[in-house]
């Protein structure tokens, strides 16, 4: 039976082997859960924080496109509607499935709610992928500096930059966090 708090040992299960990828999940993860023991954001963010890049486990993967092929999983898993959608959708996530032809297979995901998805694109676009805190317009830099002009990633990140930026914006107004969050933060081991 699927339980949220399950979800750190499912990301440990499927992504630890990854190296940088597992730094950057453990750190959306541990910051989700500062978050959500703060009563700034949601269960099911926190869940999805944890589970956001699941779909890159070779395991998992059917279709290369790693919201949906973790979303899938979830599916499979259980796991509720609003963990699914915002894993599904995550970090402008709609733009790379066009690029790939998949936005019907997206589309039949369920629709996560918008407050829920822009803190988790603040989470996600705050932490390089080392874990290290950054701010979003660095993340999106980075992103598209490690993708070539002719990859879906680059030209989804390309064409959703302005959603991404406003969705980080809006969730850092909406939980009255300052705009540098989460500079000093300490960096350390992230533990689930």
């Amino acid at each position: 039976m699927w339980r949220r708090d399950l979800a750190p040992k499912i990301a440990v299960e499927y992504l630890s082997g990854l190296g940088r990828r597992w730094r950057h999940v453990q750190a959306v993860g541990q910051r989700a859960n500062e978050l959500g023991s703060a009563g700034l954001i949601s269960p099911d963010v926190v869940a999805a924080a944890w589970l956001h890049d699941l779909g890159y486990a070779e395991e998992l993967m059917m279709t290369g496109f790693h919201p949906l092929d973790g979303a899938v999983f979830l599916v499979e898993e259980g796991a509720d509607d609003e963990v699914v959608g915002l894993v599904a959708f995550h970090t402008g996530a709609s733009f790379e499935a066009e690029e790939r032809g998949l936005l019907g297979s997206l589309a039949e995901m369920p629709t996560p709610d918008p407050d829920n998805l822009d803190a988790l694109t603040l989470l996600d676009l705050t932490t390089g992928p080392d874990g290290s805190p950054t701010d979003p317009e660095t993340r999106v830099e980075e992103i598209l500096g490690r993708y070539p002009t002719s990859n879906p990633v680059h030209r989804a990140v390309t064409r959703s930059r302005d959603e991404l930026l406003a969705s980080a914006r809006r969730a850092r107004r909406r939980l009255g966090l300052p705009d540098d969050w989460p500079a000093g933060v300490a960096e350390r081991v992230l533990e689930p």
